[in-house]
């Protein structure tokens, strides 16, 4: 994909993420235009699950969680978590608003990708919403693929999903 020519000094980082952080989380999970594109559940969190939540990210475990910088400015996370078999599925979230629609998740899913190969995984995954077409079409772009038919998940709050799979080095 070729950025736009305004868009070329603007720099995307990974970086670890912190306990700071959550600071990020705690306003983007309480987002509804956010999580009816994620999750779908509305229930408002307390300040106690939020920490709860993401603490457990923060732990170590099988995963990489690393936050979206947009020149030094936070504004997302993505995250790579070890599943079934060679399986990985990766998340994006660009919480900030502004940041939508401007390329920066490919950039940053392109960053994520490369940090994988380079730890030798190459079977990765991730489920999304049909409706979602916005995130499908950043997925395409960096080359996942819809794996089958729409799953019904029997899940009122996510009823259906879609998987897209990149097969990396096979």
């Amino acid at each position: 994909m070729t950025t736009p020519p305004e868009h070329n000094l603007m720099a995307i980082t990974l970086r670890l993420i912190r306990p700071q952080d959550i600071e990020y989380f705690s306003k983007w999970w309480r987002d509804p235009d956010l999580i009816k594109v994620t999750s779908g559940d509305t229930t408002e969190l307390s300040d106690a699950q939020i920490s709860e939540y993401f603490g457990h990210i923060i732990k170590p475990h099988e995963a990489l969680h690393y936050m979206v910088d947009l020149n030094n400015k936070t504004i997302g996370h993505i995250s790579l978590q070890k599943r079934e078999g060679p399986w990985w599925e990766t998340q994006i979230v660009l919480g900030d608003k502004a940041s939508r629609g401007k390329g920066y998740g490919v950039q940053a899913i392109h960053q994520l990708l490369d940090k994988a190969m380079v730890q030798g995984i190459d079977h990765i995954y991730l489920e999304v919403r049909p409706e979602n077409t916005r995130a499908i079409k950043t997925y395409q772009k960096v080359g996942f693929s819809q794996v089958g038919g729409v799953i019904e998940t029997g899940n009122k709050l996510q009823p259906q999903l879609i998987r897209m799979e990149l097969l990396q080095n096979t």
